[in-house]
């Protein structure tokens, strides 16, 4: 279990679309620096071989492969499951071209002294939270696991409740889709924002309810949407801010935020040291480490 040191483990690294070699290796060490065992299922091409691969594993590292109940049914001894595949730098990107018109020439705004709001602030909105405050930016958080003590020391202003966080111009979304999150960042929520209102969501599609989204950006010329994981059908979004695609609305081709060779040795370096803090000293993903 979490915080017995000293015991041998086996940590599997299921990615169907695999790490790159040097990335291995820098995982590869970290396991074995802690006396573990480290098995790899690489470029898999069906989900026998994941279901065959997890048995015996006590962790698993993965990407975007998905454990559902059936992987979970043959994992007899896994304990904690590692995601990966965060990128932060790619919101201040997306909020830098927005705010400057995508930088057709016209004057746009500076980020000092603007506002975000973090609904879950876990180490990926931390992360975005220090570059924010780089760029002079003022930042609220909500996490329902997180006190708000916690919260205050690692200097962000704690928010009571999610629709708090939608009474500043930007909001940063960073929540998992669950029942309670799905189709919940809606219209009464968006219809909160300041002018130059801004949503950011590089966590899941499904959590912003599309039908609202749409009607707020066509009654809203102010309002914007950065985001990396699009709708399916992204015209009537489109045509909803028109001329303004790119600058009012942007998606990225697919979900890129960790996309650079420094994130993807970065995340997986970061996913193996987790899984050895976790066995040997306890920490989660809510010790609080920046």
């Amino acid at each position: 279990m979490a915080g017995e040191a000293g015991k041998q483990r086996t940590v599997l690294l299921a990615t169907e679309k695999a790490f790159a070699a040097g990335a291995v290796t820098k995982i590869e060490s970290v396991v074995k620096a802690a006396n573990y065992t480290l098995k790899k299922l690489e470029n898999y091409k069906g989900k026998d071989d994941l279901l065959a691969a997890v048995e015996g594993a006590d962790a698993m590292i993965i990407r975007s492969d998905i454990v559902d109940a059936a992987v979970l049914e043959k994992a007899n001894q896994l304990k904690i499951v590692v995601r990966a595949g965060a990128g932060d730098s790619l919101k201040i990107e997306r909020m830098i071209v927005s705010a400057r018109n995508n930088f057709d020439g016209t004057s746009g705004f500076e980020l000092v002294n603007r506002e975000i709001a973090f609904y879950g602030f876990g180490a990926v909105a931390r992360a975005v939270h220090k570059l924010a405050q780089g760029f002079g930016m003022k930042s609220f958080a909500y996490d329902p696991y997180i006190p708000a003590d916690k919260i205050k020391e690692m200097g962000a202003e704690p928010v009571s409740s999610v629709a708090g966080l939608f009474e500043h111009q930007y909001v940063s979304l960073h929540v998992p889709l669950t029942d309670e999150t799905k189709a919940s960042i809606n219209k009464a929520l968006l219809s909160k924002m300041p002018k130059g209102g801004t949503l950011i969501n590089t966590a899941r599609v499904e959590v912003v309810h599309e039908a609202d989204m749409l009607e707020v950006l066509s009654t809203r010329s102010d309002f914007c949407y950065l985001c990396d994981v699009a709708p399916k059908d992204i015209e009537p979004f489109k045509a909803a801010v028109g001329d303004k695609f790119g600058k009012r609305l942007i998606f990225t081709k697919k979900k890129m935020g960790a996309q650079t060779a420094e994130a993807n040795d970065n995340a997986g370096v970061a996913a193996a040291n987790q899984i050895v803090g976790f066995f040997e000293k306890g920490e989660t993903r809510f010790s609080l480490k920046a």
